[in-house]
């Protein structure tokens, strides 16, 4: 599996910040440790990029087709930005061939969308589906075409991936496993200094904003961010528990109406993306609320909003999901299957908890 360019960016700034001589100037310093690790961060790409071996890759005139759930959302435009970005200038895809179309959260526009790559001929498809149990009838009419695809962000279930590794389809997942996800959220309340526990009544009372309930990530991220805290021995109350689908206006109105009925027994707003967490903070601002003083409130994604909130002490935590690592991992399992190669059918990459401890650096290589 490739090196992971945040891996190599957080261990390089650890390894400046060990070797520094106790009497070097506190300018000098943090200078030096901001070009060694903006220097590393090139370098890491630059090693993704060549370990990927595009010896019989005609990149003059592979064609790529690209679809995205929806283009309005703000980590998959990071994501898209990142993936199309490394096609072309890592991997030297023409820009030209490669199609991307907003499948404007509506399955039946991006099958559409699908059945047009297929009549149009492309030698591999990247789908970021609108529907994740979509999987099997998008994979079929993919395979029948004779077109290997590359799912990204919404997991295809096991039995699906288990079914292209039986019967030898061309289809792959890249992502994060979005348990661990919410696993780092509970550990980050539990790192407070109440351990979420802010009024002392012996248990944690929280609302919990949830994405699209159909979602994988949003199954996994609400159960495990919970699952973190009752594995601690930590009691919980849950006060809410509410569909945000990954929007932040959505967020706003939920906490604040949250708040209102419930007001000081919220100790805890877990969020199952930044956007609608990004959208309770606003909330919870207007309701003369303190964030890590009388609530705590965490996402998922590590928007450069959200990374600035933590820094400045308005936000609890988040946690990193790695659009960099993921988009590269997903154009080498299309190079790979443009090569004829066969590959895994699921391919993880980890999340990094994001907390006031590592905010400022996770912040200089987002932005």
């Amino acid at each position: 599996m490739k090196k992971k360019l945040l891996a190599l960016f957080l261990g390089a700034t650890m390894a400046v910040s060990m070797m520094a001589a106790p009497v070097m100037a506190e300018e000098a310093t943090e200078a030096a440790t901001e070009a060694t690790t903006e220097a590393a961060a090139e370098e890491a790409a630059a090693d993704t990029a060549a370990a990927i071996d595009m010896e019989g890759v005609d990149v003059e005139n592979a064609t790529i087709g690209i679809s995205i759930y929806q283009f309005s959302d703000n980590f998959m435009t990071l994501y898209r930005t990142e993936l199309v970005r490394y096609l072309t200038e890592e991997l030297g895809f023409k820009e030209e061939n490669i199609t991307v179309q907003d499948g404007k959260n509506d399955q039946a526009e991006q099958t559409n969308q699908i059945n047009n790559f297929i009549t149009a001929g492309v030698d591999v498809m990247i789908l970021n589906l609108v529907q994740a149990s979509s999987a099997p009838q998008v994979t079929d009419m993919c395979n029948e075409a004779g077109i290997p695809v590359v799912y990204i962000n919404r997991q295809p279930d096991e039995a699906e991936s288990d079914r292209w590794a039986e019967e030898g389809i061309k289809a792959t997942y890249v992502g994060a496993d979005a348990r661990q996800s919410g696993t780092f959220q509970g550990e980050e309340i539990l790192e407070t200094s109440t351990g979420g526990d802010i009024n002392g009544d012996g248990k944690v009372s929280y609302i919990m904003v949830q994405g699209d309930p159909e979602n994988i990530d949003a199954q996994y991220r609400t159960e495990y961010s919970v699952k973190a805290l009752t594995d601690a021995g930590v009691e919980v109350e849950e006060l809410l528990l509410q569909r945000g689908d990954w929007d932040q206006a959505r967020g706003q109105q939920i906490v604040q109406d949250a708040l209102t009925q419930f007001g000081d027994q919220v100790e805890v707003v877990f969020c199952n993306n930044d956007a609608m967490a990004l959208g309770a903070l606003q909330a919870i601002q207007a309701a003369g609320r303190t964030v890590n003083e009388d609530i705590y409130l965490v996402g998922v994604d590590a928007l450069s909003e959200a990374v600035q909130s933590i820094i400045d002490g308005n936000y609890t935590g988040t946690v990193f999901n790695d659009h960099f690592s993921q988009a590269q991992t997903a154009a080498a399992m299309a190079v790979s299957f443009l090569k004829g190669e066969d590959v895994e059918p699921v391919n993880m990459v980890d999340y990094v908890k994001v907390t006031a401890d590592n905010a400022a650096e996770i912040l200089e290589m987002i932005q």
